[in-house]
């Protein structure tokens, strides 16, 4: 009995080999005019990932103790949202400090720094989680062996970027750099974002920052990440800037 289908294999898709790539939802073939079943199957799980990112929450009491080990000290705030619903729905309140994490910081404000490290949970806390520590046992020794004088690291839930301006406003630093987990896509939902800002203080707008995105070993890996922030935030001191002034000119390092 002849054992050959009926029907030829379709052929090989052209697109198939860009998948190499790109995390990109290329070339996933179809069944009749629908994608695969496997297909349409991940892209739900992908979309439940992004979801649960969104609404993940900071695991504080590990990370406070981890950062410990940095031999730094560790403050907790908090902007003016109450809940993550509030946070989704009043992107301002999470820029703001609340009054009482305001005087925490203004009752431990040491001395005049040159930095502040601030974690923010942002759109993924599931990103601080899991990859602020990597990055900041990497950076933090290198700013130290710098001569970088370092103010407390401070843990902000419920978060957005410009909350830093006031932290760093509040700790007298002339840098501030928060590590904050970014919009959760369909391909990453573990993002992590870090923006710094010369001389912070309230009322900034994002013309006077800069971002290094994508943190993750899926994307900028760890050790690339800390060596450009180190640069990036070496050049913003010493040049007394921040935002579009400030070019990364990393590529000439290795010259």
């Amino acid at each position: 009995m002849d054992s050959t289908p009926d029907h030829p294999p379709p052929p090989d898709d052209p697109w198939a080999g860009l998948r190499a790539f790109t995390a990109a939802r290329i070339a996933l073939g179809r069944t009749g005019t629908s994608v695969p079943v496997r297909e349409a199957l991940a892209f739900r799980l992908a979309h439940a990932h992004a979801r649960d990112a969104v609404y993940s929450e900071l695991e504080t009491a590990r990370l406070l103790t981890e950062l410990g080990a940095l031999a730094l000290p560790v403050l907790a705030v908090r902007s003016q949202v109450e809940n993550r619903p509030q946070y989704l729905q009043r992107p301002d309140l999470g820029r703001v400090l609340h009054e009482d994490s305001r005087t925490t910081l203004l009752e431990n404000a040491p001395a005049p720094a040159d930095l502040v490290l601030i974690l923010a949970d942002g759109l993924s806390a599931t990103a601080i989680n899991e990859h602020a520590l990597p990055l900041l046992r990497l950076l933090v020794p290198r700013l130290q062996q710098a001569g970088f004088r370092l103010a407390p690291i401070v843990v902000a839930e419920q978060a957005r970027v410009a909350i830093s301006d006031e932290i760093g406003a509040a700790l007298r630093a002339r840098l501030a750099l928060i590590l904050i987990g970014e919009r959760p896509g369909l391909s990453a939902p573990d993002s992590l974002g870090a923006y710094f800002t010369y001389a912070p203080r309230p009322g900034l707008t994002d013309e006077a920052r800069n971002c290094v995105s994508n943190i993750r070993p899926a994307g900028l890996p760890y050790a690339a990440a800390a060596e450009k922030l180190f640069f990036l935030l070496s050049e913003a001191f010493r040049r007394h800037l921040s935002g579009v002034q400030l070019k990364d000119d990393t590529s000439r390092l290795g010259q």
